[in-house]
């Protein structure tokens, strides 16, 4: 197992920076401001307002443990993590995946130690913040409030969406709901989408998904029979999505029709 306290990029804690203004985009509504300027901003308002430390992590670095005492929130400047949940036998379960910008920890506030593993899937810088000094900055600071909000609304939201994914899509539609995502994921932060890197094993992916390895395999080969998808020569981690528009529409007609409410 990795350690759970990778290499530090910086040792000394960086104070925040109060005399920056406040990014613009975060005072205008979220319909005129770019999904990828917003995470921006966000980063930015973070670094203004609280200590935050950096670490360099590498793939397959744990930044957190289930069971350890909760103390920090960690925010990804850049890289991608996945989030664990391990069995009392040993078996890891794939509960989250995490994009630059995204929060890691909040599963920790309640109980007092984090609730799964946090592992970086590629070469990723964290940032570190004491929870306490989030706390107290964020009693100053109403815009920081706000982020801190909208970042575990978002939280639960994706929670909700995934289970409903779960537990109402065919495995051809989950498969494509799970490109679609990670699409979504990178196109929000101004990268591009028609061709995407996976960074996990089609096990991975089953585990996530709640389906089998060849499960995952035959979904994908049906997709790109559907030329919904393609596959590069350099291996079927490298995936051509030709229209997003096309695969989130088969996503939806994938999708069970609505029950009609009855009279009793």
């Amino acid at each position: 197992m990795n350690s759970a306290a990778p290499h530090l990029l910086q040792t000394s804690t960086l104070s925040p920076t109060h005399h920056l203004p406040l990014p613009a985009s975060l005072g205008r509504p979220t319909a005129t401001v770019s999904a990828a300027q917003r995470i921006l901003d966000s980063l930015h308002l973070v670094k203004a307002s609280v200590p935050v430390q950096h670490r360099l992590v590498h793939t397959g670095d744990r930044i957190y443990e289930a069971g350890q005492p909760f103390k920090y929130l960690y925010v990804l400047n850049s890289g991608i993590f996945k989030t664990l949940n391990t069995s009392q036998d040993g078996r890891e379960q794939v509960v989250g995946l995490h994009f630059k910008g995204d929060w890691l920890g909040f599963d920790g506030i309640a109980s007092g130690h984090y609730g799964n593993d946090a592992v970086a899937m590629d070469t990723a810088d964290v940032w570190c913040i004491h929870y306490d000094a989030l706390c107290q900055a964020a009693m100053r600071n109403v815009p920081l409030m706000n982020l801190l909000h909208q970042a575990m609304s978002r939280e639960i939201s994706r929670d909700r969406n995934s289970l409903l994914s779960l537990c109402t899509l065919p495995a051809d539609a989950r498969v494509a709901d799970f490109l679609r995502y990670w699409v979504d994921s990178l196109a929000s932060r101004g990268l591009r989408t028609d061709q995407i890197t996976l960074r996990m094993t089609r096990a991975e992916i089953g585990n996530y998904l709640g389906m089998t390895l060849e499960t995952v395999s035959r979904a994908l080969t049906r997709l790109a029979a559907r030329q919904l998808i393609g596959f590069t020569a350099k291996g079927r981690r490298d995936i051509l999505i030709p229209d997003v528009a096309q695969l989130v529409a088969f996503i939806e007609s994938s999708q069970p029709a609505p029950r009609s409410a009855t009279l009793q």
